[in-house]
């Protein structure tokens, strides 16, 4: 597994999570984000990929976890890793979560496997493509997501971790919902 370069590690928790969140501040409080599990599947196919290497640390998936990533109606892939309980975070709730995330070139640009414990944040704060895929679990659950660049940062990224238009990865627990 790579690490982390000396400088992204230096960032720290809270600038990684800014750039999770677009430091959104205020914007989204209080909105409610249609899912995908209240939506009809949509016309793009599945993806086909290996189940993704878990980070040190991370619990096991189902041993029943698809091979496939599904495509929701807003063009997010996620594959459901382990179901988790049957308590699913709302788009303004504040949750707990482990996560890694990677790009396409398959670079790791955060983790908080790495830094030894989860990070705490309003989902309604992060990135489309986190609010969306993280309300398709339960708590305890863990899933896999592939987020097209209009649900992540799009056009202009998030330098110097993440290039425009980046398509970005993540396996991530759902700990606790606060």
């Amino acid at each position: 597994m790579r690490s982390l370069s000396p400088g992204l590690a230096a960032l720290g928790t809270g600038a990684m999570l800014c750039a999770l969140s677009g430091c959104a501040g205020d914007a989204g409080k209080g909105k409610i984000v249609q899912t995908s599990a209240t939506r009809e599947a949509t016309t793009l196919p599945p993806l086909k990929a290996n189940l993704p290497e878990l980070p040190d640390g991370a619990g096991k998936m189902d041993d029943d976890a698809p091979e496939e990533l599904i495509a929701t109606h807003s063009g997010l892939y996620y594959r459901i890793l382990r179901k988790g309980g049957r308590h699913h975070p709302k788009s303004y709730d504040t949750v707990l979560a482990h996560y890694r995330g990677w790009l396409d070139d398959g670079h790791q640009f955060d983790s908080s496997y790495d830094r030894g414990k989860p990070t705490e944040f309003p989902l309604n704060g992060v990135v489309p493509g986190w609010t969306e895929g993280l309300q398709l679990i339960g708590e305890g659950g863990m899933i896999e997501l592939e987020v097209p660049p209009r649900l992540g940062y799009g056009p202009h990224g998030k330098p110097p971790t993440i290039p425009p238009n980046a398509k970005l990865h993540f396996v991530i627990e759902l700990v606790k919902i606060k």
